[in-house]
């Protein structure tokens, strides 16, 4: 089991940048692969970016593509998501979550979820 926890979220202007944190606790967290997913207000919960566990492939959705990327360090336990220039349009509660699945673009394959973290993007 894995227990998450997402930092690093808050208000950002256009042309700005974020990155959102999220630590791990136990020894098996380098095991899993690691998503990003993001939730708007009458939204449903959408896929954003996710790392496998070794870090070697990433995954993005076509609407963040090139602008956030995905990293991980697995001896800090701690996955990260960096948003260079978020839009307004990206403004959501932001969680990670983890699984030992191999579809990890689709958020019904994740066991473990954060409780979230705000990011608000303004024009």
């Amino acid at each position: 089991q894995v227990q998450l926890v997402e930092s690093g979220g808050g208000l950002v202007q256009a042309g700005g940048s974020l990155r959102l944190s999220c630590a791990g606790s136990g020894r098996t967290f380098s095991l899993y692969a690691m998503g990003w997913f993001r939730q708007a207000p009458g939204k449903e919960r959408e896929f954003v970016a996710a790392i496998t566990w070794s870090g070697g492939r990433t995954y993005y959705a076509d609407s963040v593509k090139g602008r956030f990327t995905i990293s991980r360090d697995n001896a800090k336990n701690t996955v990260y998501l960096q948003m260079i220039s978020p839009k307004p349009e990206d403004t959501a509660v932001y969680y990670c979550a983890a699984t030992t699945r191999i579809r990890v673009t689709r958020r019904e394959s994740y066991d473990y979820w954060g409780q979230g973290t705000q990011v608000t993007a303004s024009s």
